[in-house]
């Protein structure tokens, strides 16, 4: 995850991660942890909500590093973050390159544009062209017209430099 300057580019990123609904869920589940109301979790906010689930022996250990997920304060910012990061959060690297294997089969780390692009727009979840040429934008793609899926893997799960910019 690309490190955020400024607070207000990770609000912004955080609310767009979610629909308006999941949102609003979220909300309810923080107002179910937050016990005192005071607009950020705590330990015994996270201590009275195991209580009432019927988990009474949680230790403080266990506590503080789920707080310290959040490197400091837990607001609803925070929150919403952190399980974006646990719910969108990508494949390992390895388990995104096996998912290329099968239109690679002379191991060569590259795949065909056209043939891949046909393959996501017939297959499985169809893709529209407007989604294949959202994923294409990313793409290293060489003057012959392959992807370079290893440097591809590598941007979904470590970001891309030109990003950041």
């Amino acid at each position: 995850v690309a490190p955020v300057r400024g607070g207000q580019k990770s609000s912004s990123n955080v609310f767009s991660m979610f629909e308006q609904s999941q949102i609003q869920e979220f909300k309810e589940a923080f107002g179910c942890i937050d016990q005192d109301r005071d607009g950020v979790i705590k330990k015994q906010d996270l201590k009275e909500t195991y209580a009432q689930l019927g988990k009474l022996n949680v230790k403080d250990e266990e506590l503080d590093e789920m707080l310290n997920e959040g490197k400091g304060p837990i607001n609803f910012t925070v929150f919403l973050a952190l399980f974006g990061e646990k719910l969108n959060g990508t494949d390992p690297e390895d388990t995104i390159l096996a998912a290329f294997k099968p239109f690679d089969p002379n191991g060569t780390g590259f795949v065909n544009k056209d043939e891949f692009r046909r393959l996501l727009m017939n297959q499985a979840d169809k893709f529209t062209a407007e989604e294949v040429d959202q994923a294409f934008a990313l793409a290293p793609i060489d003057p012959t017209g392959n992807i370079d899926y290893k440097s591809l893997c590598y941007i979904i799960t470590h970001g891309d430099e030109k990003e950041e910019s």
